[in-house]
């Protein structure tokens, strides 16, 4: 059957491909509907067919038969993928009477199809796509080849309703190309021309467009053609010259005529919501017209006492989206205008009924809409704040009457913002930190995944009811007050309600003055604990204790400020660690490390009333505390008291803490070892390296808190723990000997992997957090190299340690010179086998992809002396390795490839003695490979690092810092020797770009490299010509302007160098400034 199947297809291929035959459309056809109906091989056959064909060059001869005679939509629509293609790629190069040809071609199908209003109905697809075709002509052809579209499109509307309705559509796309540039499609200098251009021609042909949306606006009884010029016109709004739309009728007949219609509300409500976005300051009475017209029409079609919550919630899709442009309408205008209606006594009350409108808007429960009217609430409270940020109204405590001081634009305000802060505080969004939620099936539950659209949210909520209680916060606190009183008397208990309410209060703080805050939060906790005790239920207590957590976490200044308070919080905090409801311990462990870190110094001295420091009740009850906790939740709880015994700064007492810190995880450690001594096998027992990788985490947790200081407990078990290592090293490689490499993903060799990857983890961490090179230098690091290396270059590629790598580039980074002479012995054992485990491909052993080039950047960076010692055979490896590097298609490898390689040159040429060798033998060779992945475009994102490299390398050569000659078979001046090569490489590489383009590119490259910016966009503009086919024709990429501008940089470059005494090599100084 496949055999069959292959000569059909090559059958097919061979009779379709031949352009000197009639295409046989049936053929055509069923091909086409192989590749949507067939499966498998079959599909595959058709997609290789079709794929053939449409890339043949002479394809497009073939569109207008497949068009005219197809009966297939499938197979048109194939036929204009063909045209667009040729369009897009080969326009340049086509002979001018063939582009006239399919121009002609293309415009006839057009009104032959759009000029039957049932064909336009019935065939909307595919008049979309044929559209789409003529706007990819109009980009190559207009103006310059087509300097009276504009009067001919506006003409032919003229003829026929549905013909002008299509028309529409069409000027509505080319609005959207001309003014919405494609970025990066198009080079620099013309995207600015054309679209100079275009604008102009635009405006200045824009009162012919604008006569015919008018005309129809006015005198159309056709429906969708008054859509459609709607839609047409919304685009326009943001461009045209602004007496369209303020000297004319179109204010008013937008609002007249269309936005009380149900048909056209909701593209006339966006037009006026566009006109609103205009900032300009001499239309300031047709703005404020623009404004009361609009709210007159509003409050008749949606009067002011709707419920617009329950409308939107049972209204249809239309009416939804009216509610949702009503938000942006309203949004617009008051964060553009609002000044202007306030400004006018006579316009308040209308202002007041707008305000109103985004209340109740506001109260809608559609996340979208809430963010838009957000967007002003927040923009409103924020502005009134900075107008006079310090009159915020005075403490409640000190002021009978309340708002004596308050500013006049406040003043207005004032009952409106009341009812955002009461908004803001029923619908705060979830933060961060909050991990146990109620789930869609009313079940509490842990939160695991992050929502990040939830957490943007919270942060624009909270900034806002910041601002708002900056603005009034004894407002703020009664509302919050209030509300915390009707959880606790019942009337409106929910989880839902309790939880928007804790997160406001908690999103509050240091937004109140320090008094307020106290009494405020004594209040809210009490009430709190209280509810705890009240309600029944291991649910209601998940979700209440979540939110005492939450606030808590969030007051640090009032914890440390009120010892008393801030011992009960914690012992809360031990209590809720024995609470199994999901996420109470995780969430209990997590704010007890957030609190040590804010508040660490005050647990480590003798509070007053205290016999004493705190640290020490914690030390003494570690074992009954974490009794009931997770693994992890013990490593977590570990390094929050770890920043308690951090903040000690008398050595003895806290060498004393450390040690009674880490007496649990010593003693099963110590015993361990013991029982290891005597019977080494122990170490081959599940449950007994389960332990060791626990107690090596809590370790690594401990020191990440501790630092430095920690050495106290790494010198206690550091010999062991580098003995434990070559132990478990030794029954990986015996395992992996006797049963092949499948035996690393078993669980036990998973877990011995787990011990040597904590411990040199454990020891990183120490290393960077370490504040004497010297002692690590000589204490640490030998033991370590002799317990690691050889075991890493034993070892099969798959038992190899990605973590050895990283250990090493921290060792490095850290010690910088001590370590110098380590590095040959480090490179010895590391280098070559991890390389031939990542240049195989792209993809395998990612880790240690990542680990080996940061490696390479410590050394680099750090101990560049170590690299001029190696062998040149073991150089070239580390340069193939950084090409290799910044090819990858890994993104992190990539800039790091790139970071290497430009230090590496900068570094080289610090070096005399060995920089001219070395630009000899690799100078061209690494300019190649950079072009190879500049021109890539898979490599875009690093283009600003590749001009940084080119830009060095070109002024390398300029300035003549390269005195060996790079091409010693005819030794010329490397300049001139440069731009030939780079010009020849990219002449064999894009054979199809011209003599003059080249040249000027490689100019470039000599003449901008001291303006990365300019290089980078220099090499941007070089990338999109080598993306167009460019034909015989190149004026059309501006070769003019990019030589003047060119010429102009040289000459601006050759001042600046003038000004500098010393940069110019004498014989290149004007005689007349030689005295």
């Amino acid at each position: 059957m496949p055999a069959i199947m292959t000569m059909l297809a090559d059958h097919a291929a061979r009779q379709l491909l031949d352009f000197n035959q009639k295409l046989d459309i049936n053929l055509l056809d069923n091909v086409v509907n192989c590749l949507y109906h067939g499966e498998g091989a079959q599909q595959r056959m058709a997609q290789e067919v079709l794929t053939h064909l449409k890339e043949h060059p002479d394809a497009w001869t073939r569109v207008d038969t497949i068009l005219e005679f197809s009966q297939n939509m499938n197979t048109k629509y194939y036929g204009l993928q063909i045209l667009e293609n040729v369009i897009k790629t080969r326009w340049k190069i086509l002979p001018r009477n063939q582009c006239e040809g399919i121009k002609k071609y293309v415009v006839g199908l057009i009104i032959k199809t759009s000029s039957d209003p049932t064909c336009v109905e019935k065939e909307k697809v595919y008049i979309g796509k044929l559209n789409m075709i003529l706007v990819q002509i109009l980009k190559q052809e207009w103006p310059k080849h087509w300097p009276t579209f504009i009067s001919d499109i506006v003409g032919a509307s003229r003829t026929s309703e549905s013909l002008c309705q299509n028309n529409m559509v069409i000027l509505k796309l080319l609005s959207e190309e001309v003014f919405d540039f494609s970025s990066g499609q198009i080079t620099q200098v013309k995207a600015k021309h054309l679209k100079d251009r275009r604008v102009s021609l635009m405006c200045n042909e824009f009162s012919q467009i604008f006569q015919l949306c008018q005309f129809v606006m006015e005198n159309s009884q056709n429906a969708p053609l008054v859509h459609a010029t709607l839609e047409t016109l919304l685009r326009f709004l943001n461009w045209i010259p602004l007496g369209y739309i303020f000297e004319t009728k179109l204010i008013s007949t937008l609002i007249y005529k269309f936005l009380n219609v149900p048909m056209f509300r909701n593209v006339s409500l966006k037009c006026l919501t566009e006109i609103a976005g205009v900032s300009v300051s001499q239309y300031e009475e047709q703005f404020v017209t623009l404004f009361t017209l609009t709210m007159m029409q509003l409050k008749q079609m949606l009067p002011l006492n709707t419920n617009i919550r329950l409308a939107y919630s049972n209204g249809k899709d239309d009416e939804q989206n009216f509610i949702q442009n009503l938000s942006l309408f309203l949004c617009t205008f008051l964060k553009e205008h609002g000044l202007l209606i306030e400004k006018r006594l006579n316009l308040r009350e209308t202002l007041m009924e707008a305000l109103h409108y985004m209340l109740l808007v506001s109260e809608v429960e559609e996340t979208e809409i809430f963010k838009i009217c957000l967007e002003y609430w927040n923009h409103l409270a924020a502005e009134l704040y900075r107008e006079s940020p310090f009159s915020t109204s005075a403490s409640p405590l000190l002021s009978g009457s309340q708002h004596f001081d308050v500013p006049p634009r406040r003043q207005l305000y004032l009952p409106v913002l009341s009812k955002v802060r009461l908004l803001m505080v029923s619908r705060m969004a979830k933060p961060e930190e909050v991990l146990v939620v109620e789930n869609d099936q009313g079940e509490v539950v842990r939160e695991f995944m992050k929502d990040t659209d939830s957490i943007n949210l919270y942060k624009n909520m909270r900034e806002t009811l910041v601002y708002l209680t900056h603005l009034d916060y004894a407002d703020t606190e009664r509302i919050m007050t209030e509300k915390l009183h009707n959880q606790v008397n019942g009337t409106e208990w929910s989880w839902k309600n309790l939880n928007t309410l804790c997160w406001a209060i908690g999103s509050i703080s240091g937004a109140m003055h320090e008094e307020d805050e106290k009494r405020f939060l004594v209040t809210v906790i009490k009430d709190l604990l209280g509810l705890c005790e009240q309600k029944r239920g291991k649910d209601n207590k998940a979700i209440i204790a979540s939110n005492i957590m939450y606030i808590v976490g969030q007051y640090p200044r009032f914890l440390r400020a009120h010892w008393k308070f801030l011992k009960t919080v914690v012992n809360k905090l031990f209590e809720f660690m024995h609470e199994t409801h999901d996420g109470v311990q995780d969430m209990a462990c997590d704010t007890f490390i957030k609190i040590a870190q804010k508040c660490r110094r005050h647990f480590v001295q003798v509070q007053v009333g205290e016999v004493m420091p705190f640290i020490d009740e914690i030390l003494n009850n570690i074992n009954t505390i974490i009794c009931d906790l997770q693994p992890q939740q013990v490593h977590t709880f570990y390094e929050a008291v770890g920043y308690m015994i951090g903040a000690q700064t008398d050595q003895t007492v806290q060498e004393h803490l450390i040690e009674k810190y880490m007496l649990l995880p010593n003693q099963v450690w110590d015993s361990i070892i013991q029982q290891a001594t005597k019977n080494v096998d122990i170490l081959k027992d599940p449950e007994t390296v389960k332990q060791l990788g626990s107690i090596l985490k809590t370790n690594v947790r401990a020191c990440k808190a501790v630092g430095h200081p920690f050495v106290i407990q790494l010198g206690r078990i550091y010999l062991d723990m580098l003995n434990v290592y070559k132990c478990l090293s030794e029954n990986i490689s015996a395992a992996i000997q006797a049963n092949g490499e499948m035996v690393t993903k078993q669980p036990l060799i998973r877990s011995m992997r787990t011990v040597k990857r904590e411990t040199l983890k454990l020891i990183s961490g120490w290393v960077s957090r370490s504040n004497d090179p010297q002692m690590v230098a000589e204490n640490f690091v030998p033991p370590l190299l002799d317990a690691v290396l050889i075991d890493y270059q034993r070892n099969v590629p798959a038992a190899r340690e990605p973590e050895v790598l990283s250990t090493m580039a921290i060792i490095v980074n850290k010690l910088g010179g001590h370590i110098t002479a380590e590095i040959p012995q480090i490179f010895d054992a590391v280098f070559e086998c991890t390389l031939n485990m990542i240049n195989k491909d792209f993809e395998e052993y990612p880790e240690h992809r990542t680990n080996f080039f940061l490696l390479l950047q410590a050394v680099n960076s750090h101990c560049f002396p170590a690299f001029l010692a190696i062998p040149p055979a073991q150089f070239k490896l580390v340069l193939d390795s950084i090409i290799w590097a910044f090819k990858h298609t890994m993104r992190n490898v990539a800039d790091t490839g790139l970071q290497i390689l430009y230090t590496l040159l900068q570094n080289v040429a610090q070096e005399e003695t060995a920089a001219q060798s070395f630009y000899q033998t690799y100078f061209c060779d690494i300019l190649q490979h950079i072009f190879s992945v500049v021109t890539d475009t898979s490599h875009t994102a690093g283009l600003t690092m590749h001009a940084s490299i080119l830009a060095y390398m070109f002024n390398l050569v300029e300035e003549g810092k390269i005195s060996t000659p790079l091409n010693p078979g005819n030794p010329v001046n490397n300049q001139m020797f440069i731009q030939e090569y780079v010009a020849n490489l990219l002449k064999s590489a894009f054979p199809h770009l011209q003599d003059a383009q080249v040249k000027l590119f490689v100019t470039g490259l000599f003449s901008l490299n001291q303006d990365i910016p300019a290089f980078k966009e220099h090499l941007r503009d070089f990338l999109v010509q080598i993306k167009e086919f460019a034909g015989e024709d190149t004026s059309d990429l501006f070769l003019e302007e990019r030589e003047t501008a060119l010429r102009q940089a040289q000459e601006e470059k050759h001042k600046l160098q003038m000004s500098v005494p010393g940069i110019l090599n004498p014989h290149e100084i004007p005689e007349e400034m030689c005295d």
